[in-house]
């Protein structure tokens, strides 16, 4: 089974994800990607959508034009994991 990281893990995983914060009032990740049109947004969707099925990890999002809003949580150790830290650094790769 995977683990949760501790707060200090998961502190020293976000310093390294450029862009990506706490959720309030939860133990999860977020991240806005503002892309320049609908069409660079899906694109960017369907790269992260095949990692996320690659790896069996799949994210909350949301998508209206050119801005995706992703969210990141292991919902079986209700908290944030390796997976969501891989599957965030995935899709920063994803965007440029």
């Amino acid at each position: 089974m995977i683990a949760k990281l501790d707060p200090a893990e998961r502190a020293a995983a976000l310093a390294k994800l450029d862009g990506w914060a706490l959720v309030e009032g939860r133990e999860a990740i977020t991240k806005v990607f503002a892309f320049e049109d609908f069409q660079q947004a899906f694109a960017f969707m369907t790269r992260s959508a095949l990692l996320a099925e690659r790896m069996n990890h799949h994210p909350e999002w949301s998508n209206v034009y050119g801005k995706v809003t992703v969210t990141l949580a292991t919902h079986v150790v209700d908290g944030v994991t390796s997976f969501d830290i891989k599957l965030a650094e995935g899709m920063n790769r994803f965007a440029g």
